[in-house]
């Protein structure tokens, strides 16, 4: 019944990425309907998942976690139908993916495994790209209501494939930022400017938008959240469970982990995941030496681990 002829759509979880989704779809045309756990005043707001259904066959999910993912499934499944397709934004497990997507197909509605890459900027300007996980079918009924909020939609497998290779990608990110984090602390922590690192940066091969983005942030000590630790944290906890599962051995995500940990532990849940910079206050406190500075580092490593 979708296809293109009716024209609404249901937005469930308005955080930093939904309420930007949402207003792209206002802007499309669309006729959107809303839910979230914390009642916003915005136009179409519902009383629950369940009447956002009601109305709307084609309904965007983007909650933080597996349980809100599957308490929201479950709470729509008695207005689902096969008129429905249900898109899990939400980075979660791959195992919550395929039970949230057996809950749509006890109702006959289709469900698609449907992730993105991009951050607030990206979402702002109806960049994101999406990673899809379902059949074609499903797929097609949905391309225009996920065009409205993308740049590019990559179908790359079944239902729980995309929650796979987007938690690895989120796997790199974080690792990425803690490496980089120690980079910023070594350059200063021996007295260069930190523009000389990010000029180095910029001509060398391991230059990436990433790096572009986060390194003056960090920088500047601006940590507004783009994506915030918490939410980096609970993907990579999703990305040490897949490789438990494999049985592999995977020391730069344990790594990645602590450095995560130690923030969220210092109160920096909310900031964004480049905050792990933060782990090292103790550069801009030292007066000392480099070479006593560099002891200190030393010796709260040990301690950490």
């Amino acid at each position: 019944m979708f296809g293109g002829k009716s024209k609404n759509v249901g937005v469930i979880g308005l955080g930093i990425i939904g309420s930007r989704v949402e207003e792209n779809l206002r802007r499309a045309n669309f006729h959107v309907f809303v839910w979230n756990r914390t009642a916003r005043a915005v136009p179409g707001f519902l009383a629950s998942p369940q009447e956002v259904a009601e109305v709307a066959e084609v309904i965007q999910i983007f909650v933080r976690d597996s349980e809100a993912l599957l308490e929201v499934m479950q709470d729509m499944k008695p207005a689902l139908t096969k008129h429905h397709v249900v898109c899990c934004h939400s980075t979660v497990s791959p195992l919550a993916v395929k039970q949230a997507s057996a809950i749509a197909q006890d109702m006959g509605a289709g469900f698609l495994d449907a992730p993105f890459t991009g951050s607030k900027m990206a979402a702002e300007k109806g960049e994101l790209v999406y990673y899809i996980g379902g059949s074609k079918r499903e797929l097609d009924m949905a391309t225009k209501v996920l065009e409205a909020s993308s740049k590019k939609i990559l179908h790359l497998g079944r239902v729980g494939d995309a929650s796979i290779l987007k938690i690895a990608t989120n796997l790199v990110s974080g690792a990425i930022a803690g490496a980089l984090s120690e980079a910023l602390a070594i350059t200063k922590a021996h007295g260069l400017e930190p523009s000389k690192l990010l000029e180095a940066f910029e001509n060398n091969a391991n230059c990436s938008p990433l790096i572009s983005m986060k390194l003056p942030a960090m920088m500047a000590g601006i940590f507004e959240p783009h994506f915030s630790l918490k939410n980096m944290l609970k993907d990579a906890h999703y990305a040490q469970v897949l490789a438990k599962d494999a049985s592999l051995s995977t020391p730069v995500l344990k790594a990645s982990v602590e450095v995560m940990e130690r923030g969220l532990d210092a109160g920096r849940g909310e900031l964004d995941f480049s905050a792990v910079f933060e782990n090292f206050t103790w550069i801009r406190a030292k007066k000392d030496s480099v070479q006593t500075t560099l002891k200190v580092s030393a010796l709260e490593e040990d301690d950490d681990t």
